[in-house]
């Protein structure tokens, strides 16, 4: 329904009436154009932008658009179907020269940086480990710190830290960043959206834009296939 460059394209207010849908899918077939502006605090004039930037002529051909499209995840209960089909889509998108082009870019930074260091917290910090053991495969020896209360010292102009995340938002991650910088420490962030704190604060930041799935007690469970290739991607690469 809603396309990977597309999403990317969005601006802050198109990024809210597309954040209220994904998180309303239910009741918009029952609003109108004024009912979904007034829910998301926007003009009717960015909703039609909104639409159009989709594709569509106006909200109504989104919105019998978007009828048929929840129709048709109706019939489809094989969620095992549905997760293939996910990341059919995103292997289909980062194959694009673009996307292979930005992966290119982010080895070309980590090739002039002396030291190698991974970052996160949870199933992050499990992917930053073995991030750190396969870039040493290749040659680049590298460390992996999970500890984001770790003391930071020393000028770290020539490391390169590898942030994975997959909210951009954890507040710890964040802070250890900001301390990371502080001394000149080159920051790339892998997340799954370019719009978040941690990708902004980034020197560079690759990201996937796959459906965020957070269950009860703040556990994500968001597919970290794409993160597994992007690290496999440049660690061949190097």
């Amino acid at each position: 329904m809603f396309e990977y460059e597309t999403i990317k394209t969005f601006h802050y207010m198109e990024k809210l009436v597309y954040e209220y849908i994904i998180k309303n899918k239910e009741k918009l077939p029952y609003m109108t154009v004024r009912d979904l502006a007034d829910a998301v605090h926007v003009s009717t004039a960015t909703v039609v932008r909104f639409c159009k930037k989709n594709g569509y002529d106006g909200y109504a051909e989104f919105k019998l658009a978007f009828k048929q499209h929840l129709k048709q995840q109706s019939k489809q209960p094989a969620k095992g179907d549905l997760d293939i089909k996910e990341i059919c889509e995103y292997f289909a998108h980062v194959g694009s020269s673009m996307h292979q082009e930005q992966i290119n870019e982010a080895v070309q930074l980590i090739q002039k940086a002396t030291n190698v260091l991974f970052t996160g917290l949870g199933t992050s910090g499990i992917l930053g480990s073995y991030g750190a053991r396969v870039f040493s495969n290749y040659g680049k020896l590298s460390q992996c710190v999970t500890d984001p209360y770790c003391p930071v010292g020393g000028d770290l102009s020539q490391t390169i830290a590898i942030v994975l995340s997959v909210s951009g938002e954890t507040k710890e991650m964040i802070d250890f960043t900001q301390k990371l910088k502080e001394h000149r420490c080159q920051i790339m962030s892998i997340t799954n959206r370019s719009d978040s704190t941690l990708a902004k604060i980034s020197d560079y930041n690759l990201n996937y834009y796959i459906k965020d799935i957070q269950q009860e007690n703040h556990v994500n469970t968001t597919s970290q296939i794409p993160v597994v290739y992007l690290i496999e991607a440049m660690a061949r690469r190097l």
